[in-house]
């Protein structure tokens, strides 16, 4: 009876879930969701100079990114992204495209209204604001309504400045004891992946059994 009950429910998980979205779920088996951030108020962004889009929230004193319709959010060496800003976060094994165009001082430079020697007019941007134009502003270049980011006077980098310069971000990330041990954690999960499937190609078929025998 209760083999019968149990054959019953696994059918029916495998047809409401379907095996990529069962297998995916087994991936982050082990990965731990990142603590809640209080918010008296939905958040207010700014856009990031230099960056496609890009958008921080200044007032909270975790990294909190909005980009693609997405929230972002990195804590312990693990990226977290959410369609929502205080829930939901699921872990995304990888590192966004555009987290290495963002300055790591850009907080300095913040409060202190200069980006690298520019008068940085920045505008805060309310949240039901950025929700409603966000796609028009990614659509039209124009991040939060200005071409410039509210940068006055500063000349944007070439290409190659910045492929430098992404370079340096990239470097100083990795060398992160949080992000290694993260590394670590990934590299282990992938070599167990590919032990399972050899092991199971080891184990002799009933057919194989037989012809031992």
């Amino acid at each position: 009876m209760k083999k019968s009950l149990f054959a019953t429910i696994f059918l029916a998980l495998a047809i409401v879930v379907p095996i990529p979205t069962m297998a995916a779920v087994d991936i982050s088996i082990g990965i731990s969701l990142p603590p809640p951030i209080v918010f008296q108020a939905p958040p207010e962004v700014i856009a990031m100079p230099e960056t496609d889009g890009v958008y921080i929230a200044p007032d909270i004193d975790a990294d909190i990114y909005f980009w693609n319709g997405f929230w972002w959010r990195l804590w312990e060496g693990r990226w977290y992204r959410s369609a929502y800003y205080d829930r939901d976060w699921a872990y995304y094994d990888n590192v966004p495209s555009f987290y290495f165009n963002i300055d790591p001082h850009w907080r300095t430079y913040y409060h202190n209204h200069n980006w690298y020697g520019h008068n940085w007019n920045h505008e805060r941007i309310p949240y039901e604001r950025l929700q409603q134009n966000w796609k028009s502003w990614q659509t039209k270049r124009s991040w939060g309504g200005q071409k410039t980011w509210g940068v006055q006077g500063y000349p944007p980098r070439t290409q190659g400045h910045t492929q430098v310069l992404r370079q340096q971000r990239q470097q100083q990330y990795q060398q992160r004891p949080e992000v290694q041990q993260h590394q670590q954690y990934q590299q282990q999960q992938r070599q167990q992946q590919q032990r399972q499937p050899q092991r199971s190609q080891e184990r002799p078929g009933r057919g194989e059994q037989e012809q031992r025998k």
